[in-house]
């Protein structure tokens, strides 16, 4: 039997038994969405990093840095630099608030907060949570399906099927708490495919040295801190690059840890396990792509090459230079990293289904084990949209994942900044924010002329940005913090 089946099946195994063990803790919608607030330091740092850095991290930027060279780098500075933001600006103050306010999602959060009782924030967030996961999740499905055609010699959609039906299964049995656990396994797995692998490339080329005048031999901008054929394009695509980083705040699967956190000292600790993790990882994603490069030669890429598409490196690599056996590893690295994001965005989907639709607008008496069971087939039925989707995609992984990361960035990252620490913040500007956000990047990202002109996610989120703010001094709240209260005697009987 091929070792990388072996090597799958024991991690499905293990995958699939934390879902069943979480699944018997799951008793409520609270401990299915937010593992009743109980994530500590490690596991909400692995996981919040493991579902931030999908199968892109593995798959999409080393192929980047084997396509353009030294320039990926600014990806990685951006990046860090969004995840350490994210985790000083954002991380302990929504903890408090969505602790305050009672909330389970972003939604709820919004909506208690600036007192919405004609529920549209929480309809339109759901809409564009919806609407770009699916993008998302079609996203990890294709990168589960390039590896494992690659390795196992099997078709494109026999390997995303295999990939959807594992994530599929563990995070509609086991909610956050199954999510969470296995993303730290996954987030373990992961850095040290991007710690060790490109190690191993480099030592085998003879040092940086040999690898520098490789890619000199190369010809080309491969050495360029900016490549471009203009001035302007090598602006652009320094700009692009950092502006991911814009992205993190914003997404909700990656927010769930911080509401998800036991206390504002985990949140510290978390912090500085996160940021470390996101340093070794980028730049050793980075490296992957650039020895890749040197080695290999541009040459090795086409129809009848080695490899079919830049995003098929990373297997080659890992076959070509350890072990079989370190080579499996890696390889469940990569679908680690698909199953790790799949099943936050599946779950953050799940969550805009069961709470912010069926309780807070259709049922609000419904049973726990109602609103569980719905939240496991919404679950599935996301994932199988998805699916569908993959199936038809004939994008890269990278740019699917751009452009769903740059619309909920955009709609959400600069209403919830400003929510959180802008009292003057209102309903009005939120809603200003979601809606700008949202048109802007899908507009800029359909219109050929502007997504060869800028990434998305610039215009998008400083057009959110000012709409938040404008919209918030032109209509104010007339009480800020008001929701709570009148939800809960809304709730109570005869309240």
């Amino acid at each position: 039997m091929n070792p990388l089946v072996i090597g799958l099946i024991i991690y499905s195994v293990a995958i699939l038994g934390v879902g069943l063990l979480a699944a018997r803790r799951n008793r409520t919608l609270d401990d299915y969405l937010l593992a009743d607030r109980k994530l500590g330091p490690w596991v909400a740092a692995f996981s919040e990093r493991a579902s931030g850095e999908s199968a892109w991290l593995l798959i999409g930027l080393p192929g980047l840095a084997f396509a353009t060279g030294a320039g990926s780098v600014w990806v990685g500075v951006g990046c860090c630099s969004g995840i350490a933001f994210s985790w000083f600006t954002i991380a302990r103050a929504l903890r408090r608030e969505t602790l305050r306010h009672e909330a389970l999602t972003l939604a709820d959060y919004f909506e208690a907060r600036h007192g919405d009782h004609g529920h549209a924030l929480r309809i339109t967030a759901t809409v564009i949570i919806l609407f770009f996961f699916t993008f998302y999740v079609a996203a990890q499905f294709l990168a589960a399906g390039k590896v494992l055609n690659f390795y196992l010699e099997i078709s494109q959609v026999q390997g995303m099927l295999i990939g959807a039906v594992l994530v599929l299964f563990y995070t509609a049995a086991g909610g956050l708490l199954a999510v969470c656990w296995t993303d730290l396994i996954q987030g373990i797995i992961m850095l040290f495919t991007l710690a060790v692998l490109p190690l191993a490339v480099l030592t085998e080329m003879g040092g940086p040295g040999v690898l520098t005048a490789k890619l000199a031999a190369l010809g080309g901008s491969y050495l360029h801190w900016a490549p471009g054929e203009t001035r302007w394009a090598a602006i652009s695509g320094v700009l692009g690059s950092l502006a991911i980083g814009l992205g993190y705040m914003g997404q909700p699967h990656l927010v769930l840890r911080f509401m998800a956190m036991r206390s504002d000292d985990d949140v510290k600790a978390g912090r500085r396990i996160a940021v470390g993790w996101a340093l070794i990882a980028f730049f050793g994603a980075i490296l992957i792509g650039v020895t890749g490069l040197a080695w290999f030669g541009p040459e090795a890429m086409g129809v009848g090459k080695q490899i079919a598409d830049q995003e098929q490196l990373m297997p080659l690599m890992a076959r070509t230079f350890l072990p079989e056996s370190l080579a499996v590893l890696m390889i469940c690295g990569a679908i680690a990293a698909m199953m790790s994001t799949a099943d936050s965005q599946l779950l953050a989907s799940a969550s805009a289904i069961s709470e912010d639709i069926y309780r807070r607008l259709i049922r609000p008496d419904a049973p726990q084990k109602t609103l569980v069971a719905l939240g496991r087939w919404a679950t599935l039925g996301v994932g199988v949209v998805g699916f569908l989707l993959a199936w038809k995609a004939d994008d890269f992984v990278y740019n699917m994942v751009l452009y769903a990361w740059a619309g909920l960035g955009a709609a959400f990252g600069p209403p919830l900044m400003l929510s959180l620490h802008w009292r003057r913040t209102s309903r009005a500007g939120i809603l200003a924010g979601f809606l700008s956000g949202t048109v802007v990047v899908v507009a800029w990202y359909n219109i050929p002329f502007l997504k060869g002109l800028l990434y998305e996610m610039i215009p998008g989120y400083f057009v959110s940005l000012v709409a938040t703010w404008a919209f918030s001094l032109i209509f104010p709240d007339i009480d800020p913090d008001r929701g709570t209260e009148e939800r809960r005697a809304e709730e109570t009987p005869n309240g």
